[in-house]
């Protein structure tokens, strides 16, 4: 869940990493360090805090030339967020200098070794026992850093990716990696590492994606040398041309990521459709399931494995297979799915989603499921990502680049493809008349011109957060389709806000929550017209009987909830199945302006990541 920045070539390495530092913040926050090599020796700094804190005393304490060097920004695992924990790590000589991103699960016992053997270590973390580890492998079998390396790697249990260099051998960069992104951008004569491409996007559009499991020395004037950990045989490397682009990464005019995002639904909804979705021709063009349509027609059940926001994606799906398709679906915590021994087999379908496509749980999920002989299809948002790789097939969202940690526009695009995936095969099973199979396809093509219109409600919001902002508890509301959306609008506001936020289904309010609910307690109903209308407005009959606040989240034009409810933000109508995308912006837009007003931090809440890529 860090970030990780090297460079090794011909410019000042100083400005590139800082400048990578802060595009990969939102991987991890809570410290930041830089090594930098100038020829003679390393200089190194770094602090507990943001990017900027690192920025503002490094250039007090060190000079900031070298054409070498190698930067981190950490979430913590082993250690409290300090300046002596955070990364770079040295070698108890000095002469190596390292950066990570996982967890060494074995770090206890090889530290303990180490210790007999006479080094001595400065912090809690596990990096600094894997820098010694290599360091002692080095210095006893007396061979070079790469081969070290190799070597100190299969002693280790766990996941990292990790970029060290040797102050005697300048002219090179090890990295490696298992179960943690890294990217080489390739230059001319220089060489980018990076946990993804951002940080060398305008310098190079061509990158080397590890694999798991494999290594790659990084050398000035000899290119990319890739071996695989295990046994030490050379890997061809395969060269990407990356698609991002750097406008893409950058705020464009908002003032946060996590606004931006929201604002860029309408476009990304139609990027995830455009080409898939022909409706004038009644056609869904989705290659990863036309080449497999028969283990989606011939399966027993789908199974939907995810995490966080992904997971209340693959809640609105289970609602769209199973009432357009037919097709019986189980969804899943990938958390929770590969510890209670689940029953998985040849027939099942499994749908691993991720923003990222790196999520450490879930990728652990995929690999179970693939054990069992199961059919694996990913949905996920980074073109060349471990889930992209390790699944049989799969389809992208093309949502662009999601910065903000508070997840958005993945939300809804997952949703897009999922829906898209239903219908192809509910056409194919016969489960959809062709009218409905069309009616669903035109309302589809409509949608982003109605998140237009749903995020026309952003000045009504701003209003509704300035009223509850100092609550402490939310409670949201949803039945069928768009209970998935209460719990997802209660985890953006406390992922952002921190304001504590339970989402319920409507109904089972009576059997617990109703407790709660006393004149300081706000309660957001989603309340359209398509889907258990008549219960839902039950439910907030009973809310105001005991003097709840209500925020309705309706059907443009409504005028049954609007006499109860305290506050009323409309959406434009479209089918049911499809609420859950016009539905979710108000609720996006209502996190975003109360934590903005509490005065957090929204691209990048306290304790969270955006990759979460260990376990």
């Amino acid at each position: 869940m860090c970030g990780i920045v090297g460079y090794i070539g011909h410019r000042e390495a100083y400005p590139i990493i800082i400048k990578g530092l802060k595009r990969l913040e939102y991987r991890g926050y809570d410290s930041a360090g830089i090594a930098l090599y100038d020829g003679n020796d390393i200089k190194l700094s770094k602090t507990k805090g943001k990017v900027a804190d690192l920025e503002s005393k490094l250039e007090k304490e060190i000079s900031t030339n070298g054409s070498l060097g190698i930067g981190h920004t950490r979430w913590a695992t082993h250690g409290v967020p300090n300046d002596v924990n955070s990364h770079p790590h040295y070698s108890n000589s000095g002469n190596l200098v390292i950066i990570h991103n996982g967890i060494i699960e074995n770090y206890e016992s090889l530290k303990k070794e180490l210790i007999k053997r006479g080094y001595t270590f400065k912090s809690d973390t596990d990096t600094e026992v894997l820098v010694n580890l290599i360091e002692d492998v080095k210095k006893n079998e007396n061979i070079k850093l790469g081969k070290a390396v190799q070597i100190a790697l299969n002693q280790v249990i766990g996941a990292y990716a990790i970029a060290v260099f040797d102050k005697n051998k300048p002219n090179e960069i090890v990295v490696a990696r298992l179960g943690s992104p890294l990217a080489i951008g390739i230059g001319d004569d220089e060489f980018f590492i990076a946990s993804d491409a951002s940080p060398f996007i305008e310098y190079t559009k061509n990158a080397i994606y590890l694999e798991d499991e494999e290594m790659a020395i990084v050398r000035r004037n000899k290119g990319v040398k890739i071996r695989k950990i295990k046994d030490d045989s050379l890997v061809d490397p395969y060269v990407q041309e990356l698609q991002l682009n750097l406008e893409q990464i950058e705020k464009g005019g908002y003032d946060h990521f996590m606004l931006k995002e929201i604002y860029e639904q309408p476009s990304a909804i139609l990027d995830t459709f455009r080409g898939r979705l022909l409706s004038n021709e009644a056609i869904i063009k989705m290659a990863g399931v036309e080449d497999n349509m028969k283990k989606f027609l011939n399966a027993d059940r789908i199974i939907v494995v995810a995490c966080g926001t992904s997971w209340h994606a693959g809640l609105v799906s289970e609602y769209i297979f199973e009432d357009l398709a037919r097709i019986p679906v189980e969804v899943e915590y990938a958390s929770e799915f590969r510890y209670r021994n689940p029953i998985i087999t040849e027939k099942d379908v499994v749908i691993a989603i991720s923003q990222s496509g790196e999520t450490a749980d879930t990728l652990a999920a995929i690999k179970l499921a693939k054990s069992k002989g199961a059919f694996v299809f990913g949905v996920c948002n980074v073109v060349g990502s471990s889930i992209a790789r390790e699944t049989h097939a799969g389809a992208y969202t093309h949502a662009g680049p999601e910065i903000g940690v508070a997840s958005t526009k993945a939300f809804t695009t997952q949703i897009t493809v999922l829906t898209l995936i239903a219908l192809r095969l509910a056409r194919a099973k016969g489960t959809i008349s062709s009218s409905d199979y069309r009616h669903h396809l035109i309302e589809l093509e409509l949608i982003p011109e109605k998140v237009k219109k749903a995020l026309e409600s952003d000045d009504y919001v701003k209003t509704i957060a300035a009223i509850y902002k100092d609550v402490n508890n939310f409670l949201y509301l949803g039945r069928g389709y768009n209970f998935p959306v209460a719990l997802e609008g209660a985890l953006k506001l406390k992922e952002i806000s921190y304001i504590h936020a339970e989402g319920y289904p409507a109904a089972e309010m009576k059997h617990g929550p109703i407790a709660l609910i006393d004149e300081n307690m706000p309660i957001v109903v989603i309340a359209t017209k398509k889907g258990h209308y008549e219960k839902v407005v039950s439910n907030i009959q009973e809310i105001k009987s005991r003097k709840g606040k209500i925020i309705g989240i309706v059907t443009k034009g409504d005028k049954q909830v609007k006499e109860l409810a305290d506050h009323v933000i409309e959406v434009p109508e479209t089918l049911e199945s499809l609420t859950p995308l016009l539905t979710t912006i108000p609720l996006q837009l209502l996190s975003y302006h109360i934590a903005l007003m509490l005065g957090k931090n929204v691209d990048q809440p306290r304790n969270l990541a955006k990759a979460v890529t260990v376990e």
